[in-house]
């Protein structure tokens, strides 16, 4: 019987990976119902969540139907969301003539895509183990696929994007990330209605690479002075730019399209994950948060150069900071600490790492984030007047091959090594 249970899982896989090669993502469900019969699954539903990480909804082919109340779920205060929300596979109701009725969290990594829905003939550990690998298949399916697919797209929106939140979404890397040195995960808002914030990581060996921008404007204008500064970010970073050339990049690039009328505001990083060696550039941005053992916070400072753009002759300086294990990195924009109801106080930067330490302990990180900036949104009505960003990174420790020297990227003399202190600046441009 094990054998014949060992067969069927990996015929179903198999199978639905073989399919996926020529389908296109509206095809997922059908496709997914017939070859997770192999082991005893029926009655699949794949749904994903939407921009704003509130909502659930049932991808469906473009001639299915299903009832409304089946379409859409809420996440706050529902069995399925409470499975996305802690990512655990969770009884979906009870036991009927298809079995017993499970929701699935469909996780790529630690991005959190949906969930799934199916009816189990076998309820037990080989059976929950057969649902969480076809749950990881399609997350892979629908990530290899979410490119090309404006029927996810529009499932994902609950409103119109604006064009800058269009540029955007399509510009930056998934939400959340991780593996065994790191874990990181980014939250953004006014989904539908950004207009000049970017985030971006990036892993490069040994190193990972944290970038936050924060254009001047709440307009179009906004989202193409930060969409040409990430793209020359990206660019001159992977030309070998260490953190103070990537600055002078982008302010060179941006003087040249906008002469001094436009700037970006931004902290560039680099997490050495062998040594837990923060370094950064501040051009004109809040600086960088650290929280430890969630109950402590330092707000690093490091000497400030003028935002991207301004042409007013500051000196970039690499700042340092080592971590410990475990330590969260947070980088953040304006529109999250100045946030505010009419008349009232700002949500503040007390108000927000305080959030973020209470709410840090037993929660993924993704799901940490998306209570903050729903309790941002709440705090102000709903209504932000600026875009809200927040870009964390845990480091938990070196477990990964160490991938060679990285001084020349972090923007250290080779003789000081990983681990040096000292400061080391130049001015923006000769």
């Amino acid at each position: 019987m094990d054998q014949q249970r060992d067969a069927a899982g990996r015929a179903m896989l198999a199978g639905l990976l073989d399919a996926s090669h020529l389908m296109p993502l509206d095809a997922l469900p059908e496709q997914a119902e017939e070859h997770a019969r192999a082991a005893g699954f029926s009655g699949i539903s794949i749904y994903v969540a939407d921009l704003m990480l509130a909502g659930l909804h049932l991808l469906t082919a473009p001639e299915a139907t299903a009832a409304e109340e089946e379409r859409h779920l809420r996440i706050e205060g529902t069995v399925p969301g409470r499975a996305y929300q802690h990512g655990d596979l969770t009884s979906a109701g009870p036991a009927d003539e298809h079995g017993v009725a499970w929701w699935v969290p469909v996780v790529d990594g630690t991005e959190r895509l949906g969930l799934l829905r199916l009816h189990s003939a076998h309820d037990d550990a080989r059976a929950r183990e057969d649902a969480d690998r076809l749950a990881a298949l399609l997350a892979l399916i629908i990530v290899a696929k979410r490119g090309s697919s404006d029927t996810l797209a529009r499932l994902m929106r609950t409103g119109p994007l604006n064009i800058a939140a269009e540029m955007q979404w399509n510009l930056m890397p998934p939400r959340a990330y991780a593996d065994a040195r790191i874990v990181i995960a980014a939250s953004m808002e006014p989904a539908y209605e950004i207009s000049g914030d970017v985030f971006e990581y990036a892993l490069d060996g040994p190193l990972v690479h944290l970038t936050i921008l924060d254009a001047m404007g709440h307009d179009t204008a906004a989202g193409l002075s930060s969409a040409l500064a990430f793209g020359v970010c990206r660019n001159a970073r992977r030309q070998g730019a260490d953190l103070i050339g990537r600055g002078e990049a982008m302010e060179a690039a941006l003087i040249d399209q906008y002469g001094t009328s436009r700037y970006v505001t931004g902290i560039l990083a680099t997490l050495d994950t062998r040594t837990g060696l923060l370094s950064w550039v501040n051009r004109g941005h809040h600086p960088p948060i650290i929280i430890r053992d969630n109950c402590w916070t330092s707000h690093l400072q490091c000497q400030l150069a003028h935002p991207m753009g301004t042409d007013l002759g500051l000196k970039s300086t690499v700042c340092r900071e080592q971590l410990q294990r475990g330590d969260r990195v947070t980088l953040f924009t304006d529109g999250i600490t100045e946030a505010r109801r009419p008349g009232g106080p700002e949500f503040g930067r007390d108000r927000f790492t305080d959030f973020l330490i209470r709410h840090a302990d037993g929660l993924p990180l993704p799901e940490t984030l998306r209570r903050l900036v729903h309790a941002v949104l709440d705090y102000h009505h709903g209504q932000l007047q600026d875009d809200a960003t927040v870009l964390m990174c845990e480091w938990l420790g070196s477990s990964l091959a160490d991938t060679g020297p990285a001084e020349d990227l972090l923007g250290l003399p080779a003789s000081e090594g990983p681990a040096a202190r000292t400061t080391a600046s130049r001015s923006p441009r000769p």
